[in-house]
């Protein structure tokens, strides 16, 4: 699949990324080879394969994920004490995305 230069500029507004020529060329040169890869592993017969939705299953003793348990969190005020700027019970940040 050919990748055009227009494509990576499109892609690296949405990402909000600025590059120089060079670095949108190698992107395009880059971009077309992960998609060339994705199509060779598109070209693999996985009919005999079967679906995996999740790694870890029910195994009982060999499960690697502990059980849910309600534990004590830190209170809200608390956890603000130190905050430079709280207001209405959250961190305030400064804005740091400009468009």
């Amino acid at each position: 699949m050919k990748i055009t230069e227009e494509q990576v500029r499109y892609v690296a507004d949405l990402a909000n990324l600025r590059l120089t020529p060079e670095e949108v060329s190698r992107m395009a040169r880059d971009m077309e080879s992960i998609l060339g890869h994705i199509d060779k592993l598109n070209e693999l017969d996985t009919a005999g394969v079967p679906a995996m939705a999740q790694v870890l299953f029910d195994a009982s003793e060999t499960a690697t994920l502990r059980a849910d348990m309600e534990r004590p969190t830190l209170p809200n005020e608390a956890a603000l004490a130190n905050a430079p700027q709280p207001g209405g019970g959250f961190f305030k940040v400064p804005k740091v995305i400009e468009r």
